[in-house]
């Protein structure tokens, strides 16, 4: 069977089984080997890998990570997708197909029932209405995963990658390098999609810390303060603690910047994610 990573190939499929598109699902499949290569080298995928793959499409991808890994599992949300994927996938032996919507997909499940526990590679071509759900819900579940490599909005890998004093630092940004390293591995133009999206793309990988990079006594509390500092990142953190709701008056903010030796006019936007779960251990107790 020849590879759909063929513009001509999927082009044909399309019409094979009259697929439409659905915006809902916000569908842009990828149509071209070299990104895909860059992919499946950033995942660092080999013969002993388990991959779990969400949103595979037509089987693009997917049709790679089974000659690259043991065995992969596909997620796919449309229906209408699942027999397309009996049929590209059928020379594989070492794929399964699910239909189900990966938020609400028990993936510490199939970790322990099909890699006994031990850590998975994630590879997947996002929708970009949903991307951040998904990444923030891998992470925050804490499922063994070894690493997480997908293609998202050129915007978000920026965000997800940035430092302090940057434009594109934020929230994200923290949440991310929280649990993970991330590393854009490639820049993906609106080319290389069916349709063609109307943004840029790129591709990030997320390698997942064995243990945070920072203590925190708690990270609730933390992330709370880190949402509330960026919900309005013009004014100072000071102002933005107390007008987010944050239970702690602008005195005691005060005095814990001090401590810090910071700036007690400093925006939330120059804080590293160390400084602010020294913040946050200062404003707990």
């Amino acid at each position: 069977m020849e590879k759909l990573s063929n513009p001509q190939v999927t082009i044909e499929t399309i019409k094979k089984y009259d697929f439409a598109f659905q915006k809902k699902f916000g569908q842009n499949f990828l149509i071209d080997e070299h990104v895909i290569s860059k992919i499946i080298s950033a995942a660092e995928l080999t013969k002993d890998d388990m991959v779990l793959e969400i949103g595979p499409g037509f089987g693009t991808m997917t049709q790679y990570l089974c000659e690259n890994a043991r065995e992969v599992v596909v997620v796919e949300i449309d229906k209408e997708l699942i027999p397309i994927l009996h049929d590209t996938l059928s020379p594989y032996d070492n794929v399964t197909i699910v239909n189900e919507d990966i938020l609400k997909y028990d993936i510490a499940a199939l970790v322990r029932e099909k890699n006994g526990g031990r850590p998975i590679k994630v590879v997947a071509n996002l929708p970009y209405y949903i991307t951040t759900p998904i990444i923030m819900g891998l992470l925050e579940s804490r499922v063994p995963v070894d690493n997480i490599t997908v293609m998202v909005q050129k915007e978000v890998a920026l965000r997800m990658q940035a430092g302090p004093g940057t434009k594109d630092y934020g929230a994200l940004s923290l949440a991310v390098q929280f649990y993970a390293k991330p590393y854009i591995a490639a820049n993906v133009p609106p080319n290389c999609f069916i349709p063609r999206p109307g943004v840029g793309s790129a591709v990030i990988r997320l390698k997942l810390f064995e243990n945070p990079p920072v203590n925190v006594k708690d990270e609730k509390f933390m992330f709370s303060l880190i949402r509330a500092s960026f919900n309005q990142r013009r004014k100072t953190l000071s102002n933005s603690l107390v007008n987010g709701g944050i239970p702690v008056t602008k005195t005691q903010i005060a005095d814990a910047l001090k401590s810090m030796g910071v700036s007690t006019e400093i925006r939330g936007e120059a804080l590293t994610l160390s400084q602010f779960a020294e913040l946050s251990d200062i404003l707990c107790s």
